[in-house]
């Protein structure tokens, strides 16, 4: 059965359309005029096995928080539904991943319910045209859209680009963890009997 979605969300400030298979090779194509959020977004399909497509064309004229914020939402969407009923999967996924001197942790529940643990900091307040702080904004908005429990924590690091660089990477290593069958589970991972 394919996992796979495609969304798209039209508003006065943004224009987005996101391809999202969850099953893929790592594959991307990604585009939303600010480069180095493209730089993360590459770096998370190709560390979560994902095949994504990221167009858009956002207020850049204004600042990157829209953009940022509207593709968390986006990509959070698309997330929920290429998963669908969640039969079979795993549920949870974790990585502590070291890039040089930072190491990052990440964790995720695809439970239904979302909610966003973060503590990490940035030193730069830019990475290219990037606000570091519109980050945390991504984060928020993928967790609220795909209804997931998403953990990130600094453990060590200074150097803002490897952080930020180790978040995306860990996230998507965390969620391909996350959303992999395994056969030894009928319907979904809870007691409860749905997610």
């Amino acid at each position: 059965m394919s996992r796979t979605a495609k969304i798209t969300r039209e508003t006065k400030e943004t224009s987005i359309c996101v391809s999202l298979n969850l099953d893929g090779r790592g594959d991307s194509r990604i585009r939303t005029g600010i480069g180095f959020f493209d730089h993360m977004l590459t770096g998370f399909a190709k560390h979560g096995f994902f095949d994504l497509e990221v167009e858009v064309k956002g207020d850049l004229e204004v600042d990157t928080h829209h953009t940022v914020e509207d593709t968390g939402i986006v990509l959070g969407n698309a997330i929920r539904e290429a998963l669908g009923e969640k039969q079979g999967i795993v549920r949870y996924g974790s990585c502590i991943l070291p890039m040089d001197e930072t190491l990052l942790l990440c964790a995720l529940d695809l439970s239904g319910r979302p909610y966003l643990q973060w503590n990490a900091s940035f030193a730069a307040e830019r990475l290219g045209t990037l606000e570091t702080e519109t980050i945390r904004e991504f984060f928020y908005a993928v967790t609220y859209a795909a209804g997931m429990n998403l953990h990130i924590r600094q453990l060590d690091g200074v150097n803002s680009h490897h952080v930020a660089e180790a978040m995306f990477k860990a996230f998507g290593k965390a969620l391909d963890m996350a959303v992999r069958r395994d056969e030894r589970i009928e319907g979904v991972l809870s007691t409860k009997g749905g997610l």
